[in-house]
Parts: structure tokens; sequence; C-alpha cells
């Protein structure tokens, strides 16, 4: 997901404006980067503002007002209390963000607290995606500075208060594990002994960082510290919620988007032991119960039907004709290098070709669920959300209840990937629970998840280039055809017609080609809402670029790495990780055979999300077509590193969800209708056909960049390339199992 600065023009997909205004702030001066005081029953409270890119030298920048959006609580027991202002997905934020505040502060990182934020846009905001928003792989990209900065400003307090005891210079003290001791006594007060005096003393204006080479908890592997809860179970995710008098209710919404709730058989719905309530809206009915079978089974008697509405004859195919058609336009330009088109057209040495992503949806393990209590005068909602100010904003807006009497809870949630960046669900649940009373449990059956998703957009992609006669590009063009999310999700961000997302990836070609042509269509589909996807840009423009970069290198005869090589001249560090990549692969030695399949190796190279990355699949192809993907060799160069463990798994599980979707992610439609529904026909990698996975970390101490979405971005086009290596066949439309690779 690129980078956001009007998330207050957000719309939820029933076109209710569902953000809070949220004014971007300026930089915060020094004096307001950080404040100090007593914390409610003693100890000492620290509050601190995270600015976008903010360096210590920054912060000195003059502004007004003070908009804090993270604390540090010390109590007299020195307990060390973080209000995480991100949200855990399984992304480790709540590893890594301690780990930055740990380092600098001193303390055992076991030992620090962390407490959910509750919504707030003021206090809360991200400094790099204008909101109190977790997505972007941006988490510890903005934090980085600002939360050692906040960790480092305390500890000095904390020490220049033992010296003011002691009456000893500030200097001949130094703190460590939560505990400050003076040099030439030996004595020493802990963190909870100090808070008290602490709070009173003005705030540093000078606050030196750690140099790398003297870090204790950063660049080390540490074990999560969410991990014991999932473990042994005490871990709390939104489906997960119970309280007195909660019941559960089931939900089916129009199977064509736009259409509407025609009749239902209340009457037999009501008749299956422990339903209680039927509430209905335009598009949709939910079957309120004593608990989920009860509801589910209510649901099944109740039998919707529905009147289809104007997209009833809406197909995959039809889609693709209007997409095509549309591709055939020029679009805005996003980049124009030299004169690409016409050197195209004077090359006698050129290549075309056409590329196509599908629809995908996000099948997160934990569908989609929310807990209304509505009240007259005050509604809560418990439930696992990337953005609690927006779900906020639309619960105010639906309940008509001021935003301060509305309450989120909100929790772990079990898979985001963008798709609780929306609050669709949560407008749809208040609607329900403005017709009920008491707490409500409503859950999305996979069908209901899977079949109402905001989906990854369709794109269709238009390229050409032209070779010299040794082989090397001379021109370059690419268009791009796809829906806007900006356009929805942040207007402002959409400038001279280009969305920005859509063409990351493709605008910044790291390939040294003189002449260059970017532009992008945006064609939207006929009621088909579209939304962030693990990165929707790179994930759709590295497969592009990447898959015909690969087609020059097999044109001009070349080596598929050699030809990258010789065309990153001015990108060192995603030369470096290519050939990293390729070095820990063996690129170049052969494969190991496998009867009866035919092998290949492929290679993709990125940098997105703000870091490098490269990957190099090793995959076979049976008689039947079918793609076997046994190793997958990484290289990454992320800036600093916060936890190795945290990067493996990161890339690790952006494989896998990418391999995923390269191989059998697709979502159809015929008679206006999604065609898949759970995960028979909407395939995800099984446990035993996971590759081995090798993560080779190149060491670095610039700043850091975000994984969460580059694993997944990277792998397909690898794969694509590998396919290609395996079967002469190459993969200009996903998913590969739609490609019909048999034997010729």
């Amino acid at each position: 997901m690129t980078s956001l600065n009007a998330l207050q023009a957000m719309s939820s997909a029933h076109t209710v404006d569902a953000s809070p205004s949220v004014e971007p702030s300026a930089g915060p001066s020094r004096r307001s980067f950080m404040k100090v005081g007593a914390a409610t029953g003693g100890g000492l409270l620290a509050t601190f503002v995270l600015p976008a890119f903010m360096s210590v030298a920054e912060a000195a920048s003059e502004s007004t007002g003070f908009a804090p959006n993270g604390f540090i609580r010390i109590d007299r027991t020195g307990v060390v209390t973080f209000v995480m202002h991100k949200v855990e997905m399984g992304q480790g934020t709540f590893t890594s963000m301690p780990m930055l505040l740990a380092e600098e502060l001193e303390v055992d990182i076991d030992k620090v607290k962390l407490e959910q934020a509750a919504p707030n846009g003021q206090l809360y905001s991200d400094p790099l995606l204008g909101g109190q928003v977790t997505g972007g792989s941006t988490s510890v990209r903005g934090a980085y500075v600002p939360l050692r900065t906040a960790g480092a400003t305390v500890r000095l307090m904390l020490i220049s208060a033992a010296a003011q005891s002691w009456k000893v210079d500030e200097s001949t003290c130094s703190a460590s594990n939560g505990v400050v001791t003076h040099a030439g006594s030996g004595r020493k007060l802990n963190y909870g002994q100090l808070v008290d005096k602490a709070a009173t003393l003005p705030v540093p204006t000078n606050v030196k960082l750690k140099d790398a080479k003297d870090f204790k908890l950063i660049g080390k592997a540490h074990h999560r510290l969410d991990t014991t809860g999932k473990i042994n179970g005490t871990a709390r995710f939104g489906i997960d919620v119970q309280m007195k008098g909660l019941r559960v209710a089931t939900v089916a919404a129009s199977p064509v988007f736009g259409g509407k709730l025609a009749t239902t058989d209340d009457a037999k719905a009501l008749a299956v032991k422990g339903v209680r309530q039927i509430v209905k809206i335009d598009n949709a009915v939910a079957v309120v119960g004593d608990h989920m079978w009860a509801a589910k089974q209510g649901l099944a008697a109740l039998a919707p039907t529905w009147t289809d509405g104007p997209n009833a004859d809406l197909s995959s195919a039809e889609l693709n004709k209007q997409m095509a058609a549309a591709s055939m336009v020029a679009g805005a330009v996003a980049r124009n290098d030299g004169n690409a088109a016409a050197t195209v057209a004077a090359s006698a040495n050129k290549i075309e070709a056409i590329y196509e992503l599908p629809f995908l949806a996000h099948a997160p393990m934990e569908p989609i669920n929310i807990t209304v209590d509505l009240k007259k005068d005050s509604c809560q909602i418990w439930c696992g959300t990337q953005v609690p100010t927006f779900a906020q904003g639309a619960a105010s807006k639906v309940s008509g209840l001021p935003l301060d009497k509305v309450q989120i809870h909100n929790h772990l949630i079990g898979g985001g990937f963008g798709r609780r960046l929306e609050v669709d669900s949560v407008v749809q649940a208040v609607m329900f629970a403005k017709q009920i009373d008491g707490p409500v449990k409503f859950v999305w059956s996979r069908e209901e998840d899977v079949q109402h998703d905001m989906y990854r957009p369709y794109y269709y992609d238009r390229l050409s280039a032209s070779l010299d006669d040794k082989g090397q590009p001379t021109a370059w063009t690419h268009r791009v055809t796809g829906s806007s999310i900006m356009a929805r999700f942040a207007p402002p961000a959409v400038v001279n017609g280009v969305d920005p997302d859509a063409v990351e990836g493709a605008k910044d070609l790291p390939y040294t080609i003189p002449n260059v042509h970017v532009d992008y269509v945006r064609h939207e589909p006929p009621g088909i809402p579209t939304a962030f996807w693990r990165g929707v840009g790179p994930t759709h423009n590295i497969f592009v670029v990447e898959s015909f970069i690969d087609e020059l290198a097999a044109k001009a005869g070349k080596d598929p790495v050699q030809y990258r090589v010789d065309l990153l001249s001015k990108s060192p560090r995603e030369k470096a990780v290519l050939q990293l990549a390729a070095s820990k692969a063996g690129w170049g030695q052969p494969m190991k055979s496998i009867e009866g399949r035919r092998v290949g190796r492929g290679v993709s190279v990125q940098f997105a999300f703000g870091s490098y990355m490269s990957q190099v699949v090793e995959a076979s192809v049976d008689k039947d077509g079918e793609v076997f993907v046994h190793r997958v060799v990484c290289a990454v160069d992320c800036g600093q590193v916060v936890n190795p463990d945290t990067v493996q798994a990161q890339i690790q599980g952006g494989v896998m969800f990418g391999i995923s979707a390269a191989l059998w992610g697709e979502i159809t439609l015929d008679k206006g209708r999604v065609l898949q529904s759970n995960f028979h026909n909407y395939r995800v990698l099984r446990m035993s056909e996971a590759p081995v996975v090798e993560v080779y970390i190149v060491p670095s101490t610039e700043a850091p960049g975000g994984l969460g979405e580059p694993g997944t971005a990277a792998l397909a086009p690898a794969l694509a390339n590998a396919v290609y290596a395996a079967t002469g066949q190459r993969v200009r439309k996903l998913p590969i199992s739609s490609g019909g690779l048999k034997d010729a």
C-alpha cells in the first residue's frame, strides 16, 4: 500500500463517510515532540509524537500545538507500559515496537507491558500514512527514530533524577536493565524509585541515539512477545469475544453487488431452536441466535431471495472485454523519459505483450466478525481492525451517536492483508444492531467472506520494448489499466489522473533504459468494490515488469540474471540482492531432475515498500501442467533490521501467500455472482505443499524498510519465470493454473 496523505476522504462500500475529521499536523517542535509529567496514581508519563521520517534534528522545527500519538508510562514499581498505536495481525509489531523503545530506554523488553491504543486520530496518527492506520509495511519505518528518541529521552531524565538525588554529575551515572548506577560509589536506584522526581524535570533538548554498534536488542533475534498467549489460548482475537447476554448472528448479503433483499421465510427460521430474531437491511439479512449453530441453521431455513439489480448479467468475460477496450486509449502520464513510443515503432527488433491479473480475495483465516452493543446513549464495538478511527467514525455516523459515545475495543487480528482497512462490515453490523437489544456478535461465514470481499483490482497491462543489436533495451512502454483504490480511499493522492499506488513498481522502473513511458488508464469494473491487498501496485507491477524483462532477456539470448545486472548500474542495492540470491540459489548450475517433471529456476528483483529484495524460485511442472514450488531463495536489504526472526517470518509468510495467489488465486463472476466460495475453489497452499524458504539478510545500518508485503510481490514473477525455464511457455496471465501447461 502506498503512502497516504488524505485518509479523511475515505468512505465505506455503503457510501458512508466513515472517517472522523483529522487535520494532518505540521512537524512538531522539539518541545512538543516529548512531554513528561506525573502519571495518575504516581509515576512517570511520557507522551510523544511520531512525525513522518523525523530525525532528531528535524524535530527542532517550530510549530504550534501538541498532538502526541504515543505514550510511555512507568509506575513506582518500575513497570514500563507502552500504549501500542499499531495493531498486531501476525506481522510482529507487538515485539518490534517495544524493542525500539526498550533499546534506548535500557529496560528488559520482556518486562514491557503493552496496551492497545484506543481510537484517536490526533494522538495516534501514523507518520507515513496520515491516520491511525496499520498497513503499507510502514510500522517500523515510521516509528524507528521517534520511538528510540522517546526511550532515550526518558532514560536521560531518569539518570538526571538519580544524579540530583545523589548530588553527583550526570556523566558519572549510567542506566541498564531498568536501574541507574553511580560509577563512583556503586549506588543504584531502579526506575520506579526515580519516576516521581523525573516527572518534574525539564525535557532534554539534545538527545543522542545509540550507534548501531552499541545495540543490545536491535538487530538481535528475539522471541515474539505475543507467542505465549497464542500457544496457551489466552490470546484474544475479535472472534473470541464473550460476555454476558451475548448472542450470535449469521449474515447473508445480496450475492450480486448492488442487489436487494426480496423475500425471506421468517416463520421457518424462527421455528429453529435457539433462533431469537431476524433483522433486515436493504441488501442483507441477519439471523440472531443463542449460539452460532442456531444462527447458522436459522439462516439456512430463512432461504432469502434477492432482486439482482443492475449487475445481474456481469461476467468475467464481459469485464475482460471492457478492460481490453479501455486499455486501447492513452492514459494519464506517470513517467515520460525520451520518446519511447517512437523508438519502439521505428525498431526492427521489438516485443509487445499483454499481461492480465485477476481479482483476488483476502481470505484471512479469521473471517469478518463484529460484536456490537448498541444502546440509546452509547455504542461499544469489539473487533479486529486496521483502522480503529475509521471504524469509530463509521459507527458514529450510522448510529447517530457522537464520536465520544462510540468505543472500539480492538483485538489481535487473525489475518488482515488490507481487508480490515475497510469498514463496510462495521457499517453493516451497526445497521443491524439498531434493531437489536443487547450485544450481538455478527459472524460472516467463509462463503460470505469470500463472496463479499473488497477485492484486489483486476489489471490489464500493455507493454512494448525495443532492443539494439546487442540485445539491450532502447525503449520501454507500459500502460496500466485498472480501478483506482486511491480515488476512493484518499482522493487528493490522485494527481493529474495518476493513481500513485496503481503505478508503483512500474513508474519507478529500476533498469537503465534511455526511453521510458508509463501511463495509467482508470477503469472501474461495474459494481465490484476494490481495495488494498497485501500491497496492490507492487504485487501487480513487479509481476509485470519482472516477467517482461525476462522476456527481453530471452529475446536477446542472455542469461536472465546477468541481463538484469547489466541494467542495474544505477541501482546498486538492487544489484547486490540480485547477485546474492543468485549465488545462494546456485544460479547457473543444473537443477536436480525430478522424474516425470520439467524443472526450472526463475528470478525477480524489486524495490518496494522501502526494501530491496530478490527471489529465486525452483519449480517443476508435471505432464498435466500442475506446478510445484520446491525452493525459494530470498535476499533482502531492508536497511537496519530490528528483529531478524521477524524478517524471516514475514518473508516466509509473504512467499506462501504469494504462491497461493500466483498458482490459484482468482475471483471470477457469472451472472453477477462470485463463483468462488471457500478454500475448495479459492485454493491456498497446504502445509504439505510448502517449499523450503531460505532468507539471506544483507547487513545494513540504513533506515529500515518495510517487510509485510515485499515477499508476496517478489514471488509471482520469479515463479512465472521458473515455469518458463521449465516449459518454454511464458506466463502472461495469472493464475498460473489457468495457463494450460500440459506437455505438447
